[in-house]
């Protein structure tokens, strides 16, 4: 268990985010996006304990591996944490499953759209229930299957994204839906858009790329310093080359594991129209790969043929820091924003 003491929001502050952090259990409204190979234990429960709100990443990995991912993580935090289980991955069923059994305090739904016998059941277990939302209509859906709240991911996120920017998704889901907490993501990296997002009625925001950077985060330094040395521009997403086989775009800075996956979606539309392959398993090949290519270059340091997923806010950051650090400086710099929309306004 953790005797840190967690980084603190402030009192100018939790009038706009105290929403964000009573739904989280958390000091700050501010969740680290589950990421594949690095959203592991170590980095979960040190965000959890240094006050924001860490979400461990099951991808694709074996049920008991996950099952032991969420012990060891108990094992270092005593604070909230939550389970991202992914809806297109083969052992999404027993993930949830386990998320359930082992009384996971929150249960991020993501990868594609759940069902909502799955959002009963990760609700009957005693989770929060936090859904993706690309569009009103999702929103809507989600909302009737019984989210407890949303999470708002626009296109300039790294890994699997949709199609419609942040900013447009504020004005059709944000403004829309006051009923549910909304966490907003998708090129966030500042501790001043995370005040005016609250301040427009976001509880929170979730943010990868810039933890990413944190010292405490098991990824390699070649995949480090590939993400300090990135702009903006080069965080690219994957196309889709055929409603035949339809693909969650991706992503990630541009290198040879782009132009592979562009072969990969060729060879594997030719072998479903010779009758080799059915349309799920194409798409769980998809997966594979992605999880495969992220891991060689988050474990491995592979940065020329491994995956390098970022959001466009990669072209943001430029250095590595502590956690602490990282969270204290998104703390302070959301102080900094309130006073200046407070002086602007004359308050």
């Amino acid at each position: 268990m953790s005797a840190l003491n967690p980084v603190r929001s402030t009192k100018s502050l939790d009038r706009i985010w105290s929403r964000g952090k009573e739904f989280l259990g958390s000091e700050l409204p501010i969740m680290c996006g589950a990421m594949t190979w690095i959203s592991d234990p170590d980095l979960v429960s040190l965000m959890s304990n240094l006050g924001a709100f860490g979400v461990l990443a099951a991808g694709n990995m074996p049920p008991e591996m996950f099952a032991d991912y969420i012990d060891q993580t108990r094992k270092l935090t005593d604070r909230p944490f939550g389970g991202n289980v992914i809806t297109i991955a083969p052992n999404y069923q027993a993930h949830l499953d386990i998320l359930c059994e082992k009384k996971v305090g929150h249960i991020v739904f993501a990868g594609s759209l759940p069902r909502g016998s799955e959002v009963k059941q990760a609700k009957e277990s005693g989770a929060k229930v936090l859904c993706f939302a690309s569009t009103s209509s999702i929103a809507k859906r989600m909302i009737s299957y019984g989210a407890d709240g949303l999470i708002l991911e626009g296109s300039e996120a790294g890994g699997h994204i949709g199609h419609v920017s942040t900013i447009v998704l504020l004005q059709e889901i944000l403004f829309n839906f006051p009923e549910v907490p909304i966490f907003v993501a998708g090129g966030i990296a500042t501790g001043r858009m995370i005040t005016h997002l609250t301040l427009m009625g976001a509880a929170g925001a979730q943010m990868g790329t810039r933890f990413v950077l944190a010292e405490e985060c098991n990824t390699h330094q070649k995949f480090k310093e590939v993400f300090i040395r990135a702009r903006a521009r080069e965080a690219i997403s994957t196309p889709q080359y055929s409603t035949k086989l339809p693909v969650v775009s991706v992503r990630a800075l541009n290198n040879h594991a782009m132009t592979h996956f562009g072969e990969l979606q060729f060879e594997l539309l030719e072998k479903m129209k010779k009758g080799e392959l059915s349309r799920q398993d194409a798409q769980f090949k998809v997966e594979e790969y992605w999880v495969g290519s992220l891991r060689n270059a988050a474990v491995d340091g592979d940065v020329e043929h491994g995956s390098l997923m970022a959001g466009q806010s990669v072209g943001i950051l430029n250095k590595v820091q502590p956690l602490r650090e990282i969270l204290q400086d998104l703390v302070d710099e959301a102080g900094q924003g309130l006073a200046e929309v407070q002086q602007r306004l004359g308050a």
